[in-house]
């Protein structure tokens, strides 16, 4: 099969299991994205070279017990769920830093779980709580920033290759360039505005919300996808995963996605206490 077409199967089924999840009821998107941390689990133990049997263990315990606390609505501390993204934070920055640095040979074993916990497990159990607000389970708000993420991802890989001189991160990443970020961005920022007067149908402060959400989708979502390229780098393999015929595996699409969640979180938590 074309390996074009291939990819634009595997990405139509993608995008169609995700948003029919999503849509259908907070059970099923709690069941997909379940799934998807398992197998980005597997993935990234592969990267790494870490005890999966253990990893995957603590990443089901883990995401089913926030998921019982969700369904039946069991009061938390008021500062767990700060203290939670605080944590994982903390954890984007620290693979941040690692972006920088000069080492492609060897992570340390206590940085290989800090960065299971951190980047993966904690992000997706932030990434299932965004949907809901005090009105309960709100699909619109976690398709609309994947939509986001799409438009970031596909606009700068468009204009990249149509214009792009510039490398961005050349040691990290060959292919991506200033002028593709920008073109993402610019894209992004537009698709955040729409998203908001058209799709949420909000107010002013609704609009600036997204706005928002754009720029941290931008800046935060591009670091995702260089982070996850360089623990690629370092374990010389071109995917995480071969899940997705033409994509690669889940880190692979939901690299950026999983380094935005914890900072739209953290932003909304944000809101809210100042308001």
């Amino acid at each position: 099969m074309n390996e074009t077409l291939k990819r634009s199967i595997s990405g139509a089924i993608y995008i169609i299991l995700l948003i029919a999840s999503i849509l259908y009821s907070k059970e099923s998107f709690f069941v997909l994205f379940g799934v998807f941390l398992l197998i980005a689990v597997y993935e990234f133990c592969s990267l790494v070279h870490l005890n999966k049997i253990f990893s995957i263990s603590l990443a089901l315990i883990s995401f089913l017990s926030i998921a019982y606390l969700l369904f039946f609505k069991i009061p938390l501390n008021p500062y767990f769920d700060i203290t939670l993204t605080l944590l994982t934070f903390i954890v984007s920055l620290k693979c941040i830093f690692f972006l920088f640095e000069d080492n492609f040979i060897k992570i340390n074993s206590v940085s290989k779980y800090i960065y299971l916990i951190g980047y993966i497990i904690l992000p997706f159990i932030i990434l299932t709580k965004i949907p809901f607000g005090l009105k309960g389970y709100n699909p619109k708000i976690i398709i609309g920033i994947f939509i986001l993420i799409w438009i970031n991802d596909s606009f700068a890989y468009i204009i990249g290759k149509s214009v792009g001189k510039h490398k961005l991160f050349e040691k990290i990443s060959p292919k991506k360039t200033i002028e593709g970020f920008i073109g993402g961005a610019i894209f992004s920022i537009i698709a955040s505005i729409l998203i908001s007067k058209y799709y949420i149908e909000g107010g002013k402060t609704t609009q600036n919300i997204w706005l928002g959400f754009g720029i941290i989708v931008v800046l935060f979502g591009t670091f995702g996808d260089l982070v996850e390229s360089k623990f690629k780098r370092i374990a010389g393999v071109k995917d995480s995963g071969k899940i997705m015929p033409g994509h690669g595996g889940i880190l692979d699409r939901l690299d950026s996605v999983i380094f935005v969640a914890p900072i739209v979180f953290l932003f909304y938590q944000i809101l809210n206490y100042v308001s």
